[in-house]
């Protein structure tokens, strides 16, 4: 095929649901001649008469004035027949999730729409080099990958199959701006940059949950409060809904070949086939009434303190913080070599659990707290617990009494190798680095899909610069020590960027 030579101007679109619609909404907007195609005609009508609606609230609220609202409406034209999408530059496909219907789509739209016209699918999940296979020509065949609700996803993957002409992306790539969103580019591997960087946080909340080592609504208050995510992973599911979000983690396991880092969890298996799917259905891993989440309250913060508190030297820069941290809560502090009898002991691991510092130190498991330091503990709003098996009620009690006195909320968890933040984190770090591994995108495209796709505070590389490639590194190598289980092995480009001490953002030279 030629090259894409003009801006796009006319846009067809197949598929007139939610996606369907939102796409059209900003072409509208951003001046381009957009034609609705669907199978069920009455869709089409259905999607024009919402599109209306969604104008002219946005009329009504200033966003938008009423003139253009009016123009935006008049630049969407519905057709009854396909062979209507003929004088397009561009179609995009917005329906159903399979193989075999796609493909036989992008067969006829070659019989209908010129040589040049680009052919672009919406599909999250779909390989787009087994969509253009299908083709005769499969150079003009791209992903364009647009998520939910589209007005207010500012980010689109724009996904090269193995065919697919360079000048063809970079068409999408300045339509993308035009439409005033941000593209990112990715080649064509399962679940391109968002879906595939958002595992990491999914599967080891579910993994965490899987051992009993907290409920959901502390996996959630952890996430949210001390690694400072807007969702923690079970209200995000909640939200997406386990009907779509758990064929997803089927999915990219399988397409990776059993790939460990992606194992999915029996917990959303067993609840989707309950019927416990989210928010949608009023219940998931929490219950809504009429809309609004109900959340289990927090524990009280026990009455008693400890006399004195021994922290471990195992690791200078935790001990150090930590009894700054202490200083603050105004603690007694046993300055031994070796804790007192009656002290409180504090160990600070970094993907170890409790039980095997106190073994490896030689210290009293029954007093022994752990403490994760990992993030900030001065300007924490959250803090972990961890206990080992064997830790005394009494210990327990008084080592959160004693570190929440500042009117911190501290979360007491179970013994668990990396804490919660920690192991989550880590592991949303390493899938970041080897999707830059992979050559699967750019650094900086990994990043800003990461934070405009998922809502994360920061991209998983810069996070990782954030917290310190090192520690990430240490974290990871400990739990795939402690379990055995290669889905925590480090991903080359994390490894040797630690070992380098320079960002994770760096590219290949």
């Amino acid at each position: 095929m030629s090259s894409p030579s003009n801006a796009i101007q006319t846009l067809g679109l197949v598929g007139t649901g939610a996606m369907g619609r939102g796409i059209a909404q900003i072409a509208a907007q951003a001046g381009l001649t957009v034609k609705l195609y669907d199978a069920n005609p009455a869709a089409v009508d259905a999607a024009l008469g919402a599109l209306r609606d969604t104008l002219d609230k946005l009329a009504a609220k200033g966003k938008v004035t009423p003139e253009q609202a009016k123009a935006a409406l008049e630049r969407l034209h519905p057709c009854t027949q396909l062979t209507e999408l003929a004088g397009c530059q561009l179609v995009i496909e917005a329906i159903v999730e399979r193989l075999n219907v796609k493909r036989d789509l992008f067969k006829q739209l070659e019989g209908i729409v010129a040589h040049d016209c680009v052919l672009a699918s919406n599909t999250s999940s779909l390989s787009i080099t087994a969509i253009a296979a299908a083709c005769a020509k499969p150079e003009r065949v791209a992903g364009y990958h647009f998520f939910n609700p589209v007005p207010l996803m500012k980010v689109v993957e724009v996904i090269d199959g193995l065919r697919t002409e360079r000048a063809v992306g970079d068409a999408l790539m300045a339509l993308t701006r035009t439409l005033g969103h941000t593209p990112v580019r990715a080649k064509d591997m399962p679940g391109f940059i968002v879906n595939h960087a958002g595992r990491g946080m999914n599967t080891e909340g579910l993994r965490v949950a899987s051992e009993g080592i907290a409920d959901f609504a502390t996996v959630d208050r952890i996430m949210r409060e001390q690694a400072g995510f807007r969702l923690g992973p079970f209200e995000l599911l909640d939200l997406t809904a386990l009907d779509v979000s758990h064929p997803v983690m089927e999915s990219i396991y399988h397409q990776f070949y059993e790939e460990a880092r992606f194992r999915p969890s029996p917990i959303t298996a067993v609840r989707l086939a309950g019927g416990l799917v989210g928010r949608k259905a009023g219940e998931g891993f929490y219950r809504y009434v009429d809309g609004k989440q109900q959340v289990p309250a927090e524990a009280p913060v026990p009455g008693v303190q400890p006399t004195r508190v021994w922290v471990s030297r195992a690791d200078a820069r935790a001990h150090e913080a930590t009894m700054q941290l202490l200083g603050k809560l105004g603690a007694t502090i046993d300055q031994g070599e070796r804790p007192a009898d009656d002290a409180l002991i504090i160990v600070t691991p970094l993907g170890l659990d409790a039980t095997t510092c106190a073994v490896e130190q030689q210290l009293d498991a029954q007093r022994t707290v752990a403490l994760d330091t990992l993030f900030p503990l001065l300007e924490a709003k959250r803090r972990t617990l961890m206990t080992t098996p064997v830790t005394c009620p009494e210990v327990r009690d008084a080592a959160h009494a004693l570190f929440a006195k500042d009117g911190v909320p501290v979360s007491v968890i179970r013994d668990s190798a990396g804490f919660v933040a920690q192991r989550m984190v880590a592991t949303i770090v390493n899938i970041g680095c080897d999707i830059a591994q992979q050559q699967i995108a750019s650094a900086q495209d990994i990043d800003r899909a990461v934070t405009l796709g998922l809502g994360y505070p920061r991209g998983p590389l810069a996070l990782g610069d954030a917290l310190g490639a090192g520690e990430i590194v240490t974290i990871l190598r400990n739990m795939q020590g402690f379990y055995g289980d290669p889905r925590y092995r480090p991903s080359p480009w994390l490894t040797r960027r630690a070992q380098l001490g320079v960002s994770l953002l760096t590219e290949e030279s």
